[in-house]
């Protein structure tokens, strides 16, 4: 599979650069919020232009760019004024309508494109997309079916016990938890379908996790291909809590299959773009080997946030080199870090009511790297930050973000 449209005459685009009309070097991105806001600072320190095309009138990112578009993500007007103002369009989640990306194709560099996204967006089109390069990637998901019909539930009622314990998990607009019920006996099973709405679903076997894991890669038009090492991760509730990004963080072998993983996968769907790959670590003594692969996400990911400070590349910064063709360093970690995501329960009391966390005590501890999205409102579970600590050594770095999650009163202390 490859993705995108004719860009030998559009890439590369060289920051900085005008052309013949006069209109400078911009790039576009369908989304707002705090990962459209992150390539949107990369691409102005390089130089260029920028564009965002979202609904919100306050988006974090909209705020930042030179151009503001305030459409929906399907709205033609809109589409053909991004498409007019740049040269090259990414996105920043991959919810955004696929068709919308098609469209811009049609005239502009695009990447990801809509094949790559339209599998991302269906759980059942990624899992299938898996174990179509399970051969060449080495890994497979977690045994799972589909779910899309009451004949399909029935006959798993009857016939698929051996999923269970499972997660049934909705085919479409499912993260950070949601649109996931665990199951345990055909009696739940069925209720949660009917929960869920009755709507495609993949129900997938409960492994024995001993750690999760993502890789990110970024690959080029050309086909080049970088990688940073795999950080493991640490979730609460379905949302990302902590990341590791530190040498040794996991089994040597492990980090090796992994990365080689992430980067087969983005050769078999002849990526373009930041890609971040999701690993299970298991313990089932199974042909499993240790490593399955969860999911993908067409776009830098929150896991991936240390690299802004313990990284001389960063995933956005690769993110615009790969949608503008320019060359892909491989990004080298230059200090050990551990990301703290902060979601609006930072900012609320028991109450409910808003406070101030106390920056004063955070910032004063070494190696601290605040980064806030922009956001107005908090609410529980609502990404408003994060903060990086860094560090020459594990332990210091440990040391430090377990104070500093301690004053913020975040979850996952005890994985620290």
């Amino acid at each position: 599979m490859s993705e995108g449209t004719d860009i030998a005459t559009t890439i590369p685009i060289f920051p900085g650069s005008v052309d013949t009309a006069g209109q400078r070097a911009t790039l576009g991105v369908l989304g707002g919020g705090q990962l459209g806001r992150m390539f949107v600072h990369a691409a102005q320190r390089l130089g260029y232009f920028t564009a965002v095309l979202d609904p919100d009138a306050q988006s974090p990112a909209g705020l930042v760019s030179h151009h503001h578009i305030q459409t929906a993500y399907d709205d033609p007007a809109g589409l053909a004024q991004l498409a007019q103002l740049c040269q090259a369009i990414t996105t920043e989640f991959e919810n955004v309508p696929a068709q919308a990306l098609q469209t811009l194709a049609q005239t502009r560099a695009v990447a990801p494109g809509a094949a790559v996204v339209g599998i991302a967006q269906n759980r059942i089109e990624e899992k299938a997309h898996f174990t179509a390069c399970a051969d060449i990637s080495g890994v497979t998901c977690a045994p799972y079916t589909v779910i899309e019909t009451p004949a399909q539930l029935q006959d798993v009622l009857a016939n698929r016990a051996d999923l269970l314990p499972g997660i049934l998990k909705t085919a479409r607009m499912g993260y950070d938890g949601k649109g996931q019920v665990r199951v345990k006996t055909v009696e739940e099973l069925g209720a949660a379908w009917a929960e869920l709405g009755g709507v495609a679903c993949v129900l997938e076997k409960m492994l024995p996790l001993t750690a999760e894991c993502s890789v990110l890669v970024a690959r080029g038009w050309d086909g080049q291909v970088v990688s940073f090492a795999p950080q493991r991760n640490v979730h609460v509730d379905g949302i990302l809590a902590v990341t590791h990004a530190y040498e040794g963080n996991m089994p040597p072998a492990l980090a090796t299959r992994s990365r080689e993983a992430a980067v087969a996968i983005a050769q078999h769907l002849g990526y373009v773009g930041v890609l971040c790959v999701e690993f299970f670590v298991v313990d089932d003594g199974s042909a499993h080997g240790g490593l399955v692969v969860n999911e993908m996400a067409p776009r830098p990911h929150n896991s991936g946030h240390y690299t802004l400070d313990a990284c001389d590349a960063s995933q956005f910064d690769l993110q615009v080199h790969a949608m503008a063709g320019l060359p892909l360093p491989q990004p080298r970690q230059h200090s050990a870090a551990i990301m703290l995501n902060l979601l609006g329960e930072v900012w609320l009391d028991a109450s409910g009511q808003r406070r101030e966390p106390d920056w004063q005590a955070v910032l004063s501890l070494p190696g601290t790297h605040l980064h806030l999205y922009g956001k107005e409102h908090a609410r529980i579970g609502r990404k408003m930050g994060h903060l990086t600590i860094t560090g020459p050594d594990v332990d210091s770095v440990k040391t430090v973000a377990r104070r500093a999650a301690g004053w913020l009163g975040l979850p996952g202390l005890n994985d620290i």
